[in-house]
């Protein structure tokens, strides 16, 4: 694995990133003191009178018109709020004792002429505080506020009548609040859309998506061909043998031919013992001139007699009972199972199932997965072939009616059709036959993901022969090491098999 690669060291980025921003706002939650703040805003500041410099005159009806020495006078209101995360009560406004206001607003230029005061909904009480005793006064440019209480969120508001100066001139709002502060209101106003995500939300936000995107990018425009396999060699080869194992080997064949130029891989598969057979003969005629290019692969190990075949252990195959689907049952005990194949149970009806005759679908003598089933199930050979289109015996003196079939899809296929048929098959993952369901054996399953601790009988190693020790340049050795230890693990997976170089596989290999 390159641990240091571009995705990666992104990817790290990324996270660090995202825990640190986590972390940080526990921190500012648990750490940081919620600071108690006034904040003040002007929310109109506009000419009433007659004595407009930069504009034309106002037009003034009723009072405003009528009023003498309004010629310069304008209106302010002024919103005051506890925009901070804490309440803020009279004892909070600093100051000496004797003072009895706590907030001063000053116009700068002009002069307060009158004053009205009007709280948020809800707030009426704090109509109470804003009495001259309670320190309500102005004078010349200054307002003097009294130690109004505000819960959060809560405001209040002046609407001051001005002279003296024009729209514009400075408007402060002084005062000192215990643990915290006044200051403009940088708030939202009520008015205006309030924003999404905070500064602090907003920077993390988008250097996060610059992570992200930058990880992406790199995604999408590396090279993901897989490289070829290791010892690629050119020249053309068979793998014969197993029938079972036919699903892996046709995809390796074909991968290992495109990532390979120059290599043809040819499956060409006829039963384990069959293949044993062709790949010694070869072997023998080849003599001298070396180790044929050929690849037997067999359900088990080879038979006895055939001491030039070298084997290598590739993986843990699964096996499987199937039964057609007239036949209800689901599982089967071992004793059960070797009484069918004597011709003890003829009917399914002596099992509680149905009222159909039992067919008997098995493989010909060159099956691997019929040397296993005999050897890992029955514990004997299975009885003669009476039957030839496996449904009527063609024997009158054999107790059941058993056909031999070629390969393991014409016994699925046989066994889906006839009513009341059983056969077996290599264990094919997410495959289920047609008219046909798997049955377990003394209530266990095949699986590959319990094959290590499961009491499921019927499973075999499946070995990999050469003759002899073919060379290491060859493309026999080639495509082996590329079935047992390369790319081809990840297809005998998916196939449901258990890779031999796998630790578990490993220890059932060397076991078995």
């Amino acid at each position: 694995m390159e641990w240091f690669s571009a995705e990666n060291i992104v990817a790290v980025l990324t996270a660090v990133l995202g825990v640190l921003a986590s972390v940080g706002v526990l921190w500012y939650e648990r750490r940081v003191p919620r600071r108690k703040r006034i904040g003040y805003r002007v929310q109109m500041d506009t000419p009433i009178g007659s004595d407009v410099s930069r504009a034309r005159a106002n037009v003034r009806l009723g009072l405003f018109g009528e009023t003498p020495g309004m010629a310069d006078a304008t209106l302010v209101l002024l919103r005051i709020e506890n925009d901070g995360s804490q309440s803020i009560a009279r004892g909070d406004y600093t100051g000496p004792d004797e003072q009895l206001h706590g907030l001063v607003v000053e116009f700068s230029e002009r002069r307060v002429r009158g004053i009205a005061v009007t709280h948020s909904p809800g707030a009426d009480h704090l109509m109470d505080h804003f009495t001259p005793s309670a320190g309500l006064r102005d004078s010349g440019s200054l307002i003097r506020l009294p130690r109004v209480p505000l819960n959060r969120g809560e405001h209040f508001k002046l609407l001051v009548l001005l002279t003296g100066s024009h729209v514009g001139s400075p408007i402060r709002v002084t005062g000192g609040i215990r643990d915290g502060e006044v200051r403009t209101n940088t708030a939202a106003r009520p008015d205006e859309k309030p924003p999404l995500f905070g500064r602090a939300a907003r920077f993390i936000t988008v250097a996060l998506t610059v992570c992200v995107i930058t990880l992406a990018c790199i995604i999408l425009v590396r090279d993901d061909t897989p490289p070829p396999p290791i010892g690629c060699a050119r020249g053309e080869l068979t793998v014969t043998g197993s029938t079972a194992f036919q699903p892996v080997l046709d995809e390796l064949a074909e991968k290992y031919g495109k990532a390979c130029e120059g290599a043809t891989v040819v499956v060409d598969p006829h039963g384990s013992t069959a293949g044993i057979r062709e790949l010694a003969e070869r072997g023998a005629k080849a003599g001298k001139s070396g180790s044929p290019a050929l690849l037997a692969l067999s359900d088990g190990p080879k038979p006895s007699g055939f001491p030039q075949l070298r084997e290598n252990r590739v993986a843990v195959s699964l096996f499987r009972l199937v039964v057609n689907d007239k036949v209800p049952l689901n599982n089967l005990t071992l004793d059960t199972i070797r009484g069918i194949y004597r011709g003890d149970i003829r009917n399914w009806k002596q099992l509680g199932g149905p009222d159909l005759p039992v067919l008997l679908v098995s493989r010909d003598a060159n099956s691997g997965t019929r040397e296993v089933f005999q050897r890992r199930v029955l514990g004997r050979n299975e009885p003669a072939q009476s039957s030839r289109d496996c449904a009527t015996k063609d024997d009158p003196q054999a107790r059941v009616i058993r056909c031999e079939l070629d390969s393991t899809d014409q016994v699925l296929a046989e066994v889906g059709r006839l009513d009341g048929a059983i056969g077996y098959s290599e264990m094919r993952t997410g495959t289920k036959p047609a008219g046909a369901h798997r049955i377990a054996i003394d209530g266990a399953a095949p699986s590959v993901d319990t094959i290590g601790t499961s009491s499921y009988p019927y499973r075999e190693i499946e070995y990999a022969y050469t003759y002899g020790s073919p060379p290491a340049d060859s493309l026999v050795s080639s495509f082996l090491s590329y079935l047992s230890r390369g790319s081809g693990q990840d297809v005998i997976r998916t196939h449901g098999h258990l890779p031999c170089a796998t630790p578990e596989g490993l220890r059932i290999c060397g076991e078995d």
